[in-house]
């Protein structure tokens, strides 16, 4: 099945973009002819901090048996938005290779629709919270940079740990249990705009799980009909950065 980015999404994204594009913009011409913090190429680590929007889902394969049974009749992931808080700490490897270590901590909700087939047109709307502690380790390949500006990609691995799996594994009206622990592959692109004092980077990264989140359970429906679910995020981040 696809998934649907719903217009809050939409609406939140073009909100943090337009902000970006403003704030960026209005920098850039302010401070265009000075050449701000020059020595900063040179430091071998430096460290600041990140805070954003993440929109999260669950990407699932379904069980064979899934289109045959006569349990559920559609069973659909939706995005939902969350945030994050975290620190970052910068190793240079090289003029255009760096070290990223990115502690942080991620509110993230996903969202399962999912119609029954007896009574006809039953549906239930359950969403699923976490409280991740997000810990990814990140190449940064950076291009030159021209006066205040850099242009950087990044590609990395991520290992999450989610806070609040204890406290939804006492509930007894649970109708999907997940793992706690995750790991994943990330993907992103940013820019440097180099103030007088910091360095405001605006990102956006792509987190993909690689690790079956499903907690199988004969007493749970909704683990007869789905084989696999994995985690799925698209974080927009603000870096300041010293």
């Amino acid at each position: 099945m696809a998934y649907h980015l719903n217009n809050s999404m939409r609406q939140s994204i073009f909100v943090i973009l337009l902000s970006c594009c403003i704030i960026v913009s209005y920098k850039a011409i302010a401070q265009r002819d000075a050449l701000n913090m020059p020595e900063h190429d040179d430091k071998l680590y430096y460290f600041g901090i990140t805070f954003g929007t993440n929109f999260s889902v669950y990407r699932i394969n379904y069980t064979a048996s899934f289109a045959n049974t006569d349990t559920f009749k559609r069973i659909q992931p939706y995005w939902l938005p969350g945030f994050n808080l975290g620190l970052i700490s910068n190793l240079r490897l090289s003029k255009f290779i760096d070290l990223r270590f990115v502690p942080s901590l991620e509110f993230s909700e996903r969202r399962l629709v999912f119609e029954y087939a007896i009574p006809t047109d039953s549906v239930s709307d359950r969403t699923i919270e976490s409280i991740y502690m997000h810990l990814p380790v990140q190449l940064k390949f950076k291009s030159d940079r021209i006066k205040n500006f850099r242009f950087y990609g990044l590609v990395g691995g991520k290992f999450d740990y989610d806070l609040a799996a204890n406290a939804r594994s006492h509930r007894q009206d649970e109708f999907l249990k997940v793992q706690p622990i995750d790991a994943g592959y990330e993907l992103g692109v940013g820019f440097e705009f180099f103030n007088s004092n910091f360095i405001f980077s605006p990102e956006i990264k792509l987190s993909q799980g690689l690790v079956n989140q499903l907690f199988k359970s004969p007493n749970i429906p909704l683990s007869n009909a789905i084989q696999n679910l994995y985690s799925r995020s698209i974080v927009i981040s603000i870096h300041l950065e010293g």
